[in-house]
């Protein structure tokens, strides 16, 4: 877990911060930030010095709504091969999932990004392909890059891609959790850097830390958080120095902004967030799976879905219980059996918590 200096390290604040008796509440949203904090027990060593951190909405599978979801399943049904990320192809929908559709013969086809959806496209020109790009900022300028190249006639996006700034202001403004800090997802700061966050410092006065995957980047971050409170300051920092710059991947938002336009856009267990989505711009409509599909799509744009009986995964994204709170986790929802998608996705919180803990709710 640690080298001896970062064991001295890691000692040295965890001793600091208990000397500061302090009772704060954290959140995260990155899928990563939470394996490293519940596979090396990082959650009992912060509750122990009085710090609990919850995961936000950072998991981009599960936040995925049902009707996308639902999307993409019809565009199936209609003939077209699909690609998507290996975790989408798990998560349930109103009656199955993608993985089950594969079962029954439709082209379902998992890949590992949207050069090997381009790449069906070229082997099959006589079916429609389409890609469903799911990611925050960090998946984004794939997915945008791509669109600037030469594309097959028969390939198209359905694009689920979302933008973290704008849903952290949501779960601010929404009440419902007292957060004493935010920490901020190192992947999606190495594209948009800090300047994204720093409304949050200045208007809701909540300090910041951008951090980085190793335990000791953890422990630094809610350090760094903890200090800041103790001196009535409200920052954004970088503990990730090594990785995320300031003004971030400039050439990658460039990318983003030639082929994206922001759009209001609905995310799992919440409304609609203003301009948290990303949709393609006009310019790539011969491209854009919602235009091109439309008349087909218009069957599920009609309908309204609900969340599965008795899942939780909506409160879970805000932050307001833990995977132990749920009463289906580890009996009726396991990663074989799952009900919702924060037990599917490998950056889920149930997902993460069963296992590593495995445990079922008395």
């Amino acid at each position: 877990m640690f080298s001896l200096h970062d064991r001295k390290l890691a000692q040295e604040i965890v001793f600091k911060i208990k000397k500061l008796d302090v009772k704060l509440k954290f959140m995260h949203v990155c899928g990563t930030h939470q394996d490293t904090l519940v596979r090396n027990g990082l959650d009992y060593l912060f509750r122990e010095c009085g710090v609990n951190i919850v995961q936000g909405p950072g998991c981009p599978v599960c936040v995925t709504t049902p009707m996308e979801i639902e999307e993409i399943m019809l565009l199936a049904e209609h003939g077209k091969i699909i690609a998507t990320f290996g975790d989408m192809i798990n998560v349930p929908g109103e009656k199955h999932s993608l993985r089950d559709m594969r079962e029954n013969g439709y082209a379902i086809h998992t890949v590992y990004g949207i050069e090997d959806a381009v790449f069906l496209a070229e082997k099959y020109r006589s079916r429609d392909v389409v890609f469903m790009g799911i990611g925050f900022e960090t998946t984004a300028p794939t997915t945008a890059a791509v669109l600037l190249k030469k594309l097959p006639s028969n390939f198209s996006i359905l694009s689920c891609h979302r933008v973290i700034p704008p849903a952290l202001k949501t779960i601010l403004d929404m009440g419902e959790i007292r957060i004493d800090g935010l920490i901020e997802p190192g992947h999606v700061s190495t594209i948009i850097g800090l300047k994204p966050y720093e409304f949050i410092s200045r208007e809701y006065n909540i300090p910041q830390v951008v951090a980085g995957f190793e335990p000791l980047d953890l422990i630094m971050a809610v350090w760094l958080l903890v200090r800041q409170i103790e001196n009535r300051d409200a920052l954004v920092e970088n503990e990730y120095t090594r990785a995320v710059k300031k003004d971030g991947n400039i050439r990658a938002q460039e990318i983003m902004k030639e082929v994206f336009e922001p759009v209001d856009k609905r995310w799992r267990g919440f409304p609609v967030i203003p301009k948290s989505g990303l949709e393609l711009k006009k310019e790539f409509d011969e491209y854009n799976a919602r235009k091109k599909y439309d008349e087909e799509l218009q069957e599920v744009w009609d309908k309204e879905f609900k969340e599965p009986r008795g899942c939780r995964c909506g409160e879970l994204l805000r932050g307001l219980l833990s995977p132990q709170d749920c009463p289906l986790f580890g009996r009726k929802c396991t990663p074989d059996t799952p009900v919702g998608p924060c037990m599917v996705s490998i950056e889920g919180s149930c997902n993460i918590e069963f296992r590593y803990k495995k445990k079922t709710t008395v």
